[in-house]
């Protein structure tokens, strides 16, 4: 890909400059001159990585744009799917990174598209903006920008595409409105809820929870202890973090099935992809994997991610059985809500989905924006039928009479279609 850079003119806008700072090792501050913006197209992630990280430490963003997630994502998914990354910087005419847009190319059957890198694993899809970037950057300056930057990747042969499919993008991204929501948008099928951690502990769930409720938890928590001793577990040793995200998958895996839901780890590098995030010295200080176990079960274990203040509640699962009725995986969510405000974290993010424990828990509920538009001849058809399926589940999801009959219907067919294998099962055995 040619990664020559193209500059572009913001009339009346800021310069941005680096500053050293003991917090961060860049903090941008302002300067009224006008400047310019030079964009550059990356498709190799590793020669970018140092600003890339760099960046992402001050930078408004989540933890699905920084270089570790993203970078071990190409590496066990995007490269088995032919995803070509096509990371789009753009500098400050100091050189400094004022945004960074990590984009991809995927080819289909009929069709080539433009999506966030990462996009189906990322709860949320968002550019990295520089701190105040949207202040000194109009809606024309920014649509402008964008046309340009659409041009540069499909002057290239290599990254051209033929739809544009952005999903799941917030409305904000850090402290700033998302500028890419000032292209066409939807509502997103999926809501996602954060509640905001404050004080302690103690003083946080007594004003979550009324007398009543935290009775019911409590006695809840005896009886789970009374099957086995209660401990809440951070393994650190290789074997131990691979062995839990092993049982967690397993755990998921039967959950999906009496669900009658998909098992996202059938499709491909998904699993690679969450074992190698865990096991991965250098995420360390940002992947989180945990277990309650109960006696010496493993009742209920989550991989969550720890980034800038917020901690982020991805994958959780619980043991069948017994111990289910006593909810095990609630008891470990509080423990890891206890563990987050130790760590100093002052926002707890359930991500993507509208899961009642959410909203229990949680004062803010994000609308998330999906931006579909057809670009050459070829997705013309496509557009359309993207937008109309996403309208389809986004009705199914928030009606609910209509969406707990789809639930149970979903579960009813399981269950028939596991029953009817266990019946071929004790024939074959006849």
């Amino acid at each position: 890909m040619n990664q020559g850079e193209a500059a572009f003119k913001l009339t009346g806008a800021e310069r941005l400059h680096a500053v050293p700072s003991a917090s961060m090792p860049k903090q941008l501050i302002m300067e009224r001159v006008s400047s310019d913006i030079r964009v550059s197209l990356h498709e190799d992630m590793l020669e970018i990585e140092t600003d890339w990280r760099r960046f992402e430490r001050c930078a408004d963003c989540t933890v699905f744009q920084s270089f570790s997630w993203l970078s071990t994502w190409q590496c066990h998914v995007g490269q088995r799917k032919g995803t070509r990354p096509v990371v789009v910087i753009g500098r400050d005419d100091r050189g400094e990174i004022v945004f960074l847009l990590p984009l991809a190319v995927e080819r289909h059957r009929l069709l080539r598209t433009l999506t966030w890198l990462g996009s189906d694993n990322n709860d949320y899809n968002a550019p990295l903006l520089a701190p105040h970037l949207l202040q000194l950057m109009s809606r024309e300056n920014f649509l402008a920008l964008w046309r340009d930057i659409i041009q540069r990747i499909q002057s290239d042969r290599r990254s051209c595409f033929d739809l544009i499919e952005f999903v799941r993008m917030p409305a904000a991204v850090g402290q700033q409105q998302n500028p890419f929501l000032y292209l066409p948008v939807n509502p997103h099928p999926d809501h996602a809820y954060q509640t905001h951690l404050a004080g302690d502990w103690e003083s946080y769930y007594a004003s979550k929870r009324s007398p009543a409720t935290r009775r019911r938890e409590r006695t809840k928590r005896n009886r789970l202890s009374a099957i086995g001793a209660l401990q809440f577990i951070t393994p650190t040793g290789f074997d131990e973090v691979a062995q839990s995200v092993d049982k967690l998958i397993s755990q998921k895996t039967l959950s999906f099935a009496r669900m009658g839901a998909r098992n996202i780890f059938e499709r491909p590098g998904w699993s690679a992809f969450y074992r190698a995030l865990a096991s991965d010295p250098g995420a360390r200080d940002f992947v989180h994997v945990s277990r309650l176990d109960v006696g010496s079960t493993a009742g209920a274990i989550n991989l969550g991610l720890i980034f800038q203040g917020t901690y982020y509640h991805l994958l959780a699962s619980h043991a069948d059985g017994e111990m289910a009725r006593f909810s095990p995986g609630a008891v470990h969510l509080q423990e890891l809500m206890r563990y987050a405000i130790a760590r100093g974290c002052t926002v707890y993010d359930f991500t993507i989905g509208d899961e009642s424990y959410k909203r229990d828990w949680s004062e803010t509920k994000a609308v998330l924006f999906d931006h579909v538009l057809a670009v050459r001849v070829r997705g013309a058809p496509f557009a359309p039928v993207f937008r109309l399926r996403s309208r389809i589940k986004r009705f199914i999801k928030q009606t609910p009479v209509v969406w707990n009959a789809f639930m149970r219907w979903r579960a009813r067919i399981a269950s028939l279609r596991a029953g009817g294998q266990l019946s071929t099962q004790l024939k074959e055995k006849s």
